[in-house]
């Protein structure tokens, strides 16, 4: 079973005696990770998620629709709040619209939710976000196959982009990544995405999109 660590882009490694490679969010190598990603200031962070609408306490599911099928996600919204409220904002925005699963990497994971994405520069993917990051929100929930959580660069600096787990268990992710929600409609869909074509860097082939994201209450 390959022992990866997600960070939000194609893969980086994460130093010496570490078989696992990382979620992050750039498409950088080695010591990296951290180009093209600055770290927002606190108070820039907090400025953005204090524009958010209260939609955790309205919507506890949203339908991925994707050129594969849709994906039906239900919320941890009274483990991890503040992490499904800024996911459900950002989808009602309309920033998942047209982004493409950019990394996805059979038994382990499929990733998307990054706007760069929506354009054809490839060295891009794996970069972008919505302009702020936020801290890291942990819960108590094992990061298992069918759950969804937060692709990062670092502690506290969740964005936009997320995974979705098809490996049985993950547990060398647990406590770095915050996991808000699971599958429970289309793990077929999430499947077929696992199982697509991929080039050197993890990308599909075909591009496999969200064209748009249904709320669901």
């Amino acid at each position: 079973m390959k022992h990866l660590i997600i960070l939000s882009t194609f893969f980086i490694l994460l130093g010496a005696g570490c078989s696992k490679t990382a979620i992050n969010n750039n498409l950088q190598v080695k010591d990296a990770n951290k180009l093209n990603n600055p770290i927002i200031e606190e108070k820039n962070t907090m400025r953005n998620l204090a524009q958010h609408k209260d939609l955790a306490s309205e919507y506890s599911k949203a339908v991925l629709k994707t050129n594969k099928g849709d994906i039906t996600i239900e919320f941890f919204g009274n483990l991890s709040p503040l992490t499904v409220n800024n996911f459900l904002n950002l989808a009602e925005e309309g920033l998942y619209n047209g982004t493409k699963f950019h990394r996805v990497i059979k038994d382990f994971m499929i990733q998307s939710g990054d706007p760069n994405s929506k354009t054809d520069n490839v060295m891009m993917y794996g970069s972008g976000g919505p302009g702020y990051k936020f801290d890291d929100e942990f819960n108590n929930e094992r990061l298992v196959r069918g759950n969804i959580a937060m692709a990062n660069s670092g502690p506290n600096t969740n964005g936009s982009q997320f995974f979705i787990v098809t490996a049985e268990s993950t547990p060398w992710l647990d406590g770095k990544h915050v996991n808000f929600g699971k599958v429970i409609a289309g793990m077929d869909v999430v499947d077929a995405i696992e199982n697509a074509q991929t080039n050197g860097r993890d990308l599909p082939v075909e591009s496999i999109i969200i064209e748009r994201v249904e709320l669901v209450k």
